[in-house]
């Protein structure tokens, strides 16, 4: 059986290989964080193998509520701490982003392969965790805004949450000149049999796992 996984037409087209792991049945993530992440170790893995990515290495971050966003290269290792959001346009390499009510911001370059993974909640979207993105990209590869495609995971919505971070977060990008912003406008809060959801869970359930690799043609 296939793992549980989204994927966005607007990425497919360009190349881009990308999943974003949904609930996997049967796997009880009713415990802490850690645990959580290791009991979904072994499908988050074979989704990589179902993408093609298996042989590339991972780039996490730490994801700590902030603004802070680095360049992953291989040579530079498998964990990036003290960020919440990584760059790259090295092929080979695969982002990963694990959310569970935050947004997972995908950013594909159209002209030149760069991509970005950013982990963006009411926090980070509050300190610009994707302008900052979108900045170190115009600094590192020359990305132009017009040649941005950036998609919106499901995500905490109101009126389950207070604050519309996604709504920000897509005026933040057309603020930036982005025209091509997708947003899958789904509530990880309102539907616990596709999602999981820190909130509604009371913090003790499992995480999506966002990947992102640069277009197959770069």
């Amino acid at each position: 059986m296939r793992v549980r996984a989204e994927r966005c037409g607007a990425l497919d087209v360009l190349g881009a290989p990308h999943g974003f792991a949904l609930r996997q049945p049967g796997i009880d993530v009713a415990v802490e964080r850690e645990e959580a992440v290791a009991r979904l170790a072994p499908a988050h893995a074979e989704l990589r193998r179902e993408l093609g990515l298996q042989g590339m290495r991972l780039c996490m971050a730490q994801q700590v509520h902030g603004a802070g966003v680095v360049a992953a290269t291989f040579e530079r290792g498998h964990y990036y701490s003290d960020v919440d959001a990584l760059v790259t346009n090295d092929s080979r390499v695969c982002l990963g982003i694990y959310v569970a009510d935050c947004c997972a911001v995908f950013v594909v370059d159209s002209e030149n392969g760069a991509v970005a993974l950013a982990h963006a909640g009411a926090k980070g979207t509050r300190l610009g965790v994707v302008p900052a993105t979108i900045e170190l990209m115009q600094q590192s590869f020359a990305s132009r805004p017009k040649a941005l495609t950036i998609v919106l995971s499901a995500c905490i919505r109101p009126p389950l949450y207070e604050v519309d971070f996604a709504a920000e977060i897509r005026e933040q990008c057309r603020k930036l000149g982005v025209s091509q912003v997708v947003d899958f406008v789904q509530c990880t809060g309102s539907d616990l049999t596709r999602y999981y959801s820190y909130r509604m869970e009371q913090g003790r359930t499992g995480r999506m796992l966002a990947l992102l690799a640069v277009p197959r043609s770069a």
